[in-house]
């Protein structure tokens, strides 16, 4: 049977002379592998492999069989292009963080809708930024997906309960025993993009390339209190020196 689906790519990899294994984010199914033949031949390479880049959003029809591990695509096509995001050096930077976060988190096959939903207007927010959004556009994201897998930080900073407690994703009013926690400046500006609402607001926060690279590190600490096997992000590096 065949499903008319949307999907957002989170990962290709070659397979044999022609072929490429895509794991993809799916509005219907959740996260799916699956298998696409003939899309690197010579005369196809241009245009068919480009839909598989990781960030694309595609608008598929696909087979889908519960019992099989990976899936087969009948027909695919750009559900929206990406055009900044995939050609700008910061902005792919900024969308391959977002979809690799994204990734670690989603371990099961299953349907969510609104999570999909979210990340198809994240991408597509992106691609329409200006600068100083895309430099913020990270943290946000950062912040925004906990949210959808049930550990979102709550807003509930003062003057007396200014240190976030990372373990309990909320602001305490004494440092805990354990060296997860934000304190100071930084613990101050996570409330400030804690109550950004749509990524146009980012352009208000001014914020310098060093904050933003520790900012960005805690909440890789943070998944990683959340998330079993999380690990290190690969993109973190890169993401540091283009926003430098």
């Amino acid at each position: 049977m065949t499903h008319k689906t949307k999907g957002i790519v989170l990962r290709t990899i070659k397979y044999g002379e022609t072929s490429v294994i895509v794991t993809i984010f799916t509005e219907l199914f959740g996260v799916q592998t699956y298998m696409v033949n003939g899309v690197r031949t010579a005369k196809k390479s241009a245009s068919k492999a480009n839909h598989f880049q990781p960030a694309a959003i595609l608008d598929m029809i696909v087979y889908h069989n519960e019992l099989q591990n990976i899936q087969r695509i009948k027909e695919f096509k750009w559900d929206f292009i990406l055009n900044s995001v995939l050609s700008d050096v910061i902005k792919n930077s900024v969308a391959l963080h977002m979809i690799e976060l994204l990734h670690k988190c989603l371990h099961q096959p299953e349907q969510n809708t609104p999570l999909f939903y979210f990340c198809e207007d994240a991408l597509q927010q992106l691609d329409r930024a200006n600068k100083a959004v895309t430099a913020n556009f990270a943290l946000y994201f950062s912040l925004q997906l906990p949210q959808f897998f049930g550990f979102k930080m709550n807003d509930d900073y003062d003057e007396l309960q200014h240190i976030l407690d990372l373990r309990e994703g909320c602001f305490v009013t004494e440092h805990p025993a354990h060296p997860n926690f934000i304190d100071g400046d930084l613990a101050k500006i996570t409330a400030q993009l804690l109550k950004v609402m749509q990524p146009f607001e980012l352009e208000d926060i001014k914020l310098h390339h060093e904050v933003r690279r520790r900012l960005l590190q805690f909440y890789q600490d943070y998944y990683a209190l959340y998330i079993p096997d999380f690990g290190q992000m690969k993109t973190l590096a890169i993401l540091h020196e283009v926003l430098s």
